[in-house]
């Protein structure tokens, strides 16, 4: 395990052997959700990406400070409370939660930092007024304060455009409100009965993209090591973010650059603005949340991910492969610096790729197999190894019986009711009662084990 982690870079579209500014320490921002509506497969692709990405970083020593925002106010929620009559604050709350509560169910780790940009507001006007004394702002035909783009020559650089083809690309502005149709907005003024915030330039409230810009230098400095979100967000997004933070700070504002790919529906991204999105907690209503998780960690994060019931189906067969192969392993140290681990790190320095991590497990699993009759003490190391990989990519940490005895509305005392009315019709060797309610088990997507230590069951639907 010699080899270095390498990460592909959006700004130099290379894989680069990852080396933090400071030694030992990783500052990461991840572009949040606007908390409008409800989180989409879209937002957990995403999410669970970078979830994995940060374990593996910290399984290897770093000490990682992750900052994943929150944009609590924004026209889209505007519009929603508008809608729905109610104060912007009862629907940022709202979806706040709801998202609080299908990351959780997802295993996704809480960031060490969530900030609003309602609580960032004074770091943006600081921002705003540095740009603009620094030459790069100045304030439009509308009051609306924009950045100049044609002021900041690398503009283009995330995204590799020429700022000539944007320019014949962009929709021409029907009034005197921009120099440049490509420029855009720093502060927005509040229109009649919008929330709003005092500043030099009126009571208004910040652009989209100069939020991200203040919580990640507030949070970790004018310069950190890694950004990163959808693929979506690379232009105009974190393009924008790029020049109006280095516009302002005349120094580099991040070193890496990550993106994750889209996920498909019909071989269109998901997202709210093309209506074909599903919410995350509408799939777990039918489906485990572990089996989407793994779903979701099946392709390479920055490949495309297309979506489909099959697809769910086909990762939760896939869980009770490995759940079969660590069932009644008695508890055991993990063996250290086997093939195994050694391919799986060997995966995941390559670019997190996971696809080829759970292969290695996988193998894993099949040894376990191979062992457990033979050499059941070497059967349990491997398991204990096969849960330890796991948990850098947040699956297999459940108790095995619980795994099979969960993953439906399933009556539990009702089941085992069943069971011990079975146990009793076999003392009394009436079969035929027996053979009955294993056949009421089976109806129920119950499968019984009899073995030597008694009856065991798990549930298949």
């Amino acid at each position: 395990m010699t080899n270095m982690l390498s990460i592909f870079n959006t700004l130099t579209r290379e894989k680069e052997i990852f080396k933090p500014l400071v030694p030992g320490k990783i500052g990461m921002y991840v572009c949040g959700v606007t908390v409008y509506d409800y989180c989409h497969l879209g937002h957990a692709r995403i999410y669970t990406a970078v979830d994995v990405i940060v374990r593996y970083l910290r399984w290897l020593g770093y000490d990682v400070n992750q900052v994943r925002n929150i944009t609590d106010i924004d026209d889209k929620i505007i519009k929603r409370a508008n809608e729905n009559n109610e104060d912007y604050k009862n629907v940022t709350q709202q979806f706040t939660q709801a998202m609080h509560e299908d990351f959780s169910a997802l295993g996704l780790l809480k960031p060490e930092h969530e900030p609003r940009a309602t609580e960032f507001i004074p770091q943006m006007i600081a921002l705003i007024e540095q740009i603009i004394a620094n030459g790069h702002g100045y304030i439009g035909g509308n009051g609306d304060v924009y950045f100049d783009v044609r002021s900041f020559k690398e503009y283009g650089c995330l995204s590799h455009h020429n700022i000539e083809q944007l320019e014949s690309g962009a929709r021409v502005e029907i009034s005197e409100v921009k120099r440049d149709p490509l420029d855009f907005v720093l502060w927005k003024l509040a229109k009649p009965g919008e929330p709003f915030w005092d500043s030099p330039w009126g009571n208004g409230r910040p652009g989209w993209h100069i939020e991200c810009s203040a919580m990640a230098m507030d949070l970790l400095g004018k310069q950190f090591d890694i950004h990163a979100g959808g693929r979506d967000l690379i232009f105009p997004h974190h393009e924008n973010e790029i020049a109006q933070s280095e516009a302002a700070t005349h120094s580099k504002f991040v070193n890496l650059w990550m993106h994750a790919g889209f996920l498909q529906v019909d071989k269109e991204k998901m997202s709210k603005s093309l209506g074909n999105f599903v919410t995350i907690r509408d799939v777990l209503r039918d489906h485990d949340p572990e089996a989407l998780r793994f779903f979701l960690i099946s392709s390479h994060y920055r490949s495309p991910l297309i979506y489909t019931e099959d697809a769910l189906f086909q990762a939760k067969q896939s869980l009770t492969r490995f759940y079969t192969s660590l069932r009644f392993l008695p508890d055991a140290g993990y063996p250290e610096n086997t093939r195994f681990e050694e391919q799986f790190v060997n995966a995941m320095n390559d670019d997190f790729n996971t696809p080829v991590a759970l292969s290695v497990l996988f193998d894993l699993a099949h040894e376990i197999n191979r062992l457990r009759e033979t050499n059941p003490e070497a059967a349990a190391a491997h398991g204990a190894l096969l849960k330890r990989l796991g948990a850098v990519l947040g699956v297999l940490q459940t108790d095995p019986e619980l795994y099979f005895q969960t993953g439906g509305t399933v009556d539990t005392a009702k089941i085992m009711e069943l069971i011990d009315n079975r146990q009793k019709a076999r003392k009394e060797k009436n079969w035929a009662e027996a053979d009955r309610i294993r056949d009421e088990l089976a109806a129920m997507y119950v499968v019984i084990e009899d073995g030597p230590n008694g009856t065991t069951w798990k549930f298949l639907k």
